[in-house]
């Protein structure tokens, strides 16, 4: 599925990569939350279950056990957090955890007359401090949302035992320390945004083979290369962009051919050619590779991509002609391949609705470079790329 922003919960806007590079998004709940909590809607109006002992509406942390689990819970949250200019905790008083400001409530799962804390979202919220080991207790959460705040420090160790935990979302805050290696002990987790920390180190191949749908890890400072599993992953999207990448772009990326529609790795320091398998993408709707050290010409598999939109090749060492397939692909609307060392493109892609030819080597074409650094650029050794897309050695 392809990720959406929304400003109310019925009120969707597709995100573009700009938005999801720079600009934290608050998501709408999960299909699982959404159901959940429309189910916990009809039951808290019918009042009182049939066969529940206690109505829903009256349950708080005094007569159910699982809402003493999330009080403990939420009173440690509340003072690990050191400033909230917004007063998002003010609410955070007395037994009746549903009412609490960024706390949703729904039926559990595996008893329908208990009700739980199913979802916490404090996005935007400005908060300091940390996230104590205590959020452990949260069992039953299927949503945690705490993007756009000033936490610090890590993830609690206690995070795997949030088994029903579906989005993951602490994006924009101060988190440090290496990759959180506790997100791939959630077995339920399909949405995991890290972006904009101060997270670094390696980042696990194991990330790869998870069963989720989208992965944001850009904008940290995590160091690492694409691994040969990296074609086993089923997300939608995978943005790694502003972060170290060393090596090369596997072959595997071929396999991802009908689950990925994004993938945005600009800035990431890769450096090799674009291996011919990114053609098998055909779901792909929106590739940026720009601003590494890609060189090589545009592999003509790439007419294969079918339902691409938007694609950016632009700041890299790419050379030889534009494959014409590329540019006849149904559905491209925005094409960039400015600051490379293209020689040639055909006729066809000045009819693109937005092109961009800049600063490359083609003759006749305004804007170009100047004809001394193109020389000197046909005058380098030929670029070969192995098997695995990485320069071969001559």
């Amino acid at each position: 599925m392809r990720w959406q922003a929304h400003h109310h919960v019925h009120t969707h806007t597709h995100i573009s990569t700009h938005d999801k590079l720079n600009m934290p998004t608050t998501l709408p709940p999960s299909l699982l939350l959404a159901a959940v909590l429309l189910l916990s809607a009809a039951l808290l109006c019918s009042g009182h279950p049939p066969g529940c002992p206690v109505p829903l509406s009256k349950q708080t942390a005094d007569n159910n056990p699982r809402l003493q689990r999330a009080y403990v819970a939420l009173q440690a949250l509340k003072k690990a957090i050191t400033d909230d200019p917004k007063g998002l905790t003010k609410s955070w008083c007395g037994p009746d955890v549903c009412a609490y400001f960024g706390v949703f409530c729904a039926p559990s799962l595996d008893d329908p007359c208990a009700r739980t804390v199913a979802g916490v979202d404090l996005n935007h919220g400005d908060l300091a401090g940390t996230l104590p080991f205590e959020l452990g207790m949260l069992t039953d959460i299927a949503v945690l949302h705490l993007n756009s705040n000033r936490f610090a420090g890590g993830l609690p160790d206690s995070l795997p035992k949030l088994h029903l935990l579906y989005e993951l979302d602490v994006s924009n805050n101060r988190l440090s320390g290496g990759f959180p290696q506790h997100i791939l002990c959630l077995p339920n987790v399909k949405y995991v945004d890290i972006r904009f920390n101060n997270l670094c180190g390696p980042v696990p191949p194991a990330i790869f083979d998870k069963k989720i749908d989208a992965l944001f890890i850009n904008n940290n400072h995590f160091d690492f290369e694409l691994p040969d599993n990296f074609g086993n992953s089923t997300a939608s999207v995978i943005v790694l962009a502003n972060i170290r990448l060393r090596g090369c772009i596997p072959p595997s990326i071929g396999r991802m051919g009908g689950t990925l529609n994004e993938l945005v790795l600009l800035n990431s320091g890769i450096r090799s050619c674009i291996p011919p398998e990114i053609g098998a993408l055909r779901e792909l709707t929106v590739l940026d590779v720009s601003f590494n050290q890609l060189q090589g010409p545009l592999p003509e598999s790439m007419a294969g991509l079918r339902s691409l939109e938007q694609l950016d090749v632009a700041h890299n060492e790419l050379s030889g002609h534009i494959p014409e397939g590329i540019c006849a692909l149904p559905r491209l609307a925005n094409f960039t391949y400015s600051f490379n060392y293209f020689c040639g493109e055909p006729e066809r892609c000045s009819t693109l609705q937005r092109n961009d030819d800049r600063q490359n080597c083609i003759a006749g074409k305004p804007d170009q470079r100047p004809t001394d650094q193109c020389m000197a650029f046909l005058h380098r050794p030929p670029v070969h790329c192995d098997g695995h897309g990485c320069f071969a050695q001559h």
